[in-house]
Formats: C-alpha cells, structure tokens, sequence
C-alpha cells in the first residue's frame, strides 16, 4: 500500500508559550527564540525530499513554515484546518488565572473532559475529528511523496494519538517541544509513528508548554 510521509513541526515559540497563556485561534507573533528555531528547523530539512509543505495560518506557524519554504524551495500553503484548539473565552488567559477565575471549567480541561467546549471553542473530540480529516485530505494528495505539517501543539498530540492508537484522555507521556521534528506515515488505513520529539537541530532543550 502507497504511504505518504509526514513531518509534523510545531511552531517557534511565543512570548505566550513562555507565559503559558492559551494562545488558542488568537494570532501570537513568534520571539526571537521562536525565530531562531525557525531558521534552525528549516535547516535541519534543506536537504529533505519535500513535495509540500502545509501550514496552519496562524503566523507563529507560518512565519515556521515560511522559513522552511525558503530553504527547502517546497511550495506552502496555508490551511485552516491545521489551527490549534479554539479556547473560545479562555483564550488569553494562564492556567494558573483560571484555576482561580473558573475553576470549574479548569478542572474539566485538567481532567480532559472529551466532551468539553469552552463557550466559543471546540472540544477534544471535536479538534480529533477537525485534525485527522485535514491530516487525510492532505496526505491522501501526495501518495509515495513527502509532506510537511507545521501546526499546534493540540495539533501534534492529536496527530501522535492516532498513531499510536492512545485515547483522547490518556495521560500524556509524550514531548511536544517547539520546533522539534516529528515523523509520521500516513496510509488509508491511518497514521503510524516514524520518531518523534527529535531536537538535534536546536541548540536548547525545546520548550514543551502542553496547552498552547
């Protein structure tokens, strides 16, 4: 059966990141940090057989995906569907501000409620569903090829369940650091894990702020 070859990148860090504040749908510019992960993941990828590159349009992933476009000369595109998890109200916010301004909606976002939606956002199974029809409408495009995703943190846990078969309130046991590669394969049958959290290219140990 043909697959089709997934890198899967995070975006560069935020000022927001460092806060640990949920950036959600709203648009963070990455920080100089964030700008140089950028460069140094693009970097890691010049050599990469690329057939496309694909991007969330929020700019702190496609500034990161900008960068890898420029050095790898892959074509990018933006896609919607790549966003992170929209928090709805509680975007803008800490953690720690929430525990305190609501703690009933934190706890059922601690506990990962699948069925929670705060009040104009999406809930687990709803971003599930929104990230893996995207992830098979793209990669169903490029067969035998390879492809780059650079997405979200929700977005690459999403993407790391499915292909390791964990369910949406499993514990997480698993990195998701800022301009880290991760590489899947994608056939119609589903997604299966290549390797994961690879940081060989960042200088730093990656930042790794779950729910941004």
């Amino acid at each position: 059966m043909e697959a089709t070859r997934i890198i899967a990148i995070r975006h560069g860090e935020t000022a927001w990141n460092v806060d640990t504040r949920l950036q959600g749908h709203l648009d963070i510019p990455l920080n100089d940090t964030g700008l140089w992960q950028a460069r140094q993941a693009a970097l890691a990828l010049a050599d990469e057989p690329i057939d496309a590159i694909y991007s969330s349009d929020l700019q702190r992933a496609w500034v990161t995906a900008s960068a890898i476009a420029e050095t790898t000369r892959a074509p990018l595109t933006a896609h919607q569907g790549l966003r992170e998890r929209s928090f709805g109200v509680l975007q803008g916010h800490t953690f720690a501000e929430l525990e305190v301004t609501d703690p009933e909606q934190a706890h059922r976002w601690r506990k990962r409620d699948p069925d929670f939606a705060p009040q104009g956002g999406e809930s687990l199974i709803a971003l599930r569903e929104r990230i893996t029809a995207t992830t098979h409408e793209i990669a169903a495009q490029h067969l035998g090829g390879q492809i780059v995703l650079v997405a979200h943190g929700g977005v690459l846990d999403v993407l790391y369940r499915a292909a390791t078969r964990q369910d949406i309130q499993a514990p997480r046991t698993w990195l998701l650091g800022n301009a880290a590669i991760n590489r899947l394969l994608w056939t119609p049958d589903g997604l299966s894990l290549v390797g994961w959290a690879d940081t060989q290219h960042l200088d730093q140990a990656a930042r790794d702020e779950s729910h941004t």
